[in-house]
């Protein structure tokens, strides 16, 4: 059932991308392989800055650029295995919270990075993340939120303002699950 959400939520960024920017995907990376920069994060800012793009629009063109470069495009499973390579423990902890946020309704992507999985409904509201070998991070959109419980203040918000760190199965409770539902409840 994740997969297809995934699969779904992939090919619905790279099929919309035209519509929500006015160039098709070829474009795009046409576009910031012909900018001298090396750091993903000045691609980022060059996309935003000069073309007005979200951040997770752009940050499929340089992930989609950089997989054109290498010749292989990885699927969302594959991404998400990449993530969990020798941190295999974690992997249920990641299967039991998307499972969860799965439920919150119908309109929930789950878009695989190279290292963390964005979840989305009309933003982003969570970011899972194998931190560590022993360390599971959710970080989560919560504007204006006090830091309470498993909650914490993020030193330096950007896009996620909040983490809850998980470290075992145990550590999810009702507590984590109704964080992650006020994140997505916010995101509409």
């Amino acid at each position: 059932m994740a997969s297809n959400r995934v699969e779904k939520a992939w090919e619905s960024m790279i099929n919309n991308i035209q519509a929500r920017t006015g160039k098709a995907l070829t474009e795009w990376i046409e576009i910031i392989n012909k900018q001298p920069l090396t750091k993903t994060s000045e691609k980022v800012k060059y996309l935003k800055t000069n073309y007005g793009m979200g951040q997770g629009y752009a940050g499929l063109v340089i992930y989609q650029a950089k997989v054109a470069a290498e010749g292989r495009v990885d699927t969302p499973e594959e991404l998400v295995a990449k993530q969990y390579n020798g941190k295999e423990q974690l992997k249920q902890i990641y299967d039991l919270l998307l499972a969860e946020v799965l439920k919150f309704g119908s309109d929930v992507e789950v878009s695989p990075k190279n290292s963390y999985v964005s979840l989305r409904r009309n933003v982003q509201f969570a970011m899972f993340t194998p931190s560590t070998r022993t360390r599971f991070d959710i970080a989560l959109k919560l504007k204006n939120q006090d830091a309470s419980g498993v909650l914490e203040a993020l030193p330096t918000p950007g896009m996620c303002t909040h983490r809850i760190k998980v470290n075992s199965i145990e550590d999810i409770n009702p507590e984590v699950i109704s964080w992650l539902k006020l994140a997505y409840d916010m995101a509409e």
